[in-house]
């Protein structure tokens, strides 16, 4: 299992296309991935519950991952978030 901190950056935070893309990049692991943002947790491949932790720019975000490909997944996740999510600022 991995458990990380990660800073949501891009100026939006995880609104619409960002969770997408989120959701996107989880859903291509087996392994389970949850968002923490608090007390909420989110299921990463389900955009209903990324866009329900309503994290802005700023927020500490807790990724934990576990399955037998969590590594690769990490990687892909945590790029995408230190990435912007690719998005223009």
């Amino acid at each position: 299992m991995i458990e990380q901190t990660i800073t949501i950056i891009n100026k939006l935070g995880l609104h619409a296309r960002a969770a997408a893309k989120l959701v996107n990049t989880a859903s291509q692991f087996e392994s389970q991935i949850h968002i923490s943002k608090g007390a909420r947790q989110a299921d990463a491949k389900s955009i209903m519950s990324i866009m329900m932790l309503a994290a802005t720019q700023g927020t500490e975000i807790v990724c934990t991952l576990e399955g037998s490909d969590e590594i690769e997944a990490w990687q892909q996740v945590s790029a995408l978030i230190n990435n912007r999510f690719d998005e223009d600022e």
